[in-house]
């Protein structure tokens, strides 16, 4: 059987909670071979991810339940580059002033930026992103405008036409958005729907400020959403590939780095 360090603990059960996030259900035989552990082990891994609130355990396995499924998508999406993106989001604050309108889209990277909006009220936050409410709910010196339309419980957002109509009835400052992946100087999404509520918040805002991790440079996704040049300002971590980041800026891509 492996080594069960610590170490070896944490990097085993993210692996489990990753597979169950994926594939909804997970066999403990299948778990106990994949990861040379016993029956047993796998049990109380499980255990620990169960009380945590990333899965449920059943008869012979796990699964993920549409509440799990919602809990674990967010985050795991804020874990996710999450040094990165606080690097980016305490950034893209200079581009926020006391007085405007701040439209946030249902990234967690966004999600990053509203946790650090209340010291610069007062704003009003325009936003379809529920976890992005309920963070910023009641806090003093911001007003809140959400968008409603078709809830979607793995993105914990409202999307869809009628959110897109809404969002185009709205006039921003600002907008911090972010993209699944970056591929080629295009920015692509896994979601249809989702890109529906991006396009129309870019069209109604007067600054579009695109949030991107190192992460997003190395991902592909189907849908495409927009040309990095379609954004007025673009923010990267300092880990992004300098090489990378010169392309882009001689493609005409008005790059800024985070500070590190």
């Amino acid at each position: 059987m492996a080594d069960d360090a610590p170490v070896n603990r944490q990097e085993r059960r993210e692996a489990i909670r990753r597979e169950v996030m994926a594939s909804g259900y997970v066999r403990i035989e299948q778990l106990a071979d994949e990861h040379g552990v016993s029956g047993m082990t796998v049990h109380r891994d499980l255990d620990v991810l169960e009380r945590q609130g990333w899965l449920r355990k059943v008869r012979g396995g796990a699964t993920s339940t549409p509440t799990a499924l919602l809990e674990t998508s967010v985050r795991a999406r804020s874990a996710d580059a999450a040094a990165e993106k606080a690097a980016v989001a305490e950034h893209a604050l200079r581009h926020v002033e006391s007085g405007q309108v701040v439209a946030l889209d249902d990234s967690t990277s966004a999600l990053a930026v509203a946790e650090r909006l209340s010291p610069l009220g007062p704003l009003t936050i325009v936003t379809n992103f529920l976890s992005v409410v309920n963070l910023l709910s009641g806090e003093p010196g911001l007003h809140l405008i959400g968008l409603g339309g078709d809830y979607h419980p793995t993105y914990d957002a409202f999307l869809g036409l009628h959110t897109a109509d809404m969002a185009r009835s709205m006039r921003s400052d600002v907008l911090f958005m972010s993209t699944t992946a970056v591929v080629a100087g295009h920015c692509l999404h896994r979601s249809q729907e989702t890109i529906q509520v991006k396009r129309a918040l870019m069209e109604t805002t007067a600054k579009k400020v695109l949030l991107l991790d190192r992460t997003k440079f190395d991902r592909r996704a189907v849908h495409e959403l927009a040309p990095l040049t379609a954004f007025d300002v673009v923010v990267v971590d300092a880990g992004t590939d300098a090489g990378t980041v010169g392309r882009l800026r001689d493609e005409g891509v008005r790059i800024e780095v985070a500070a590190g």
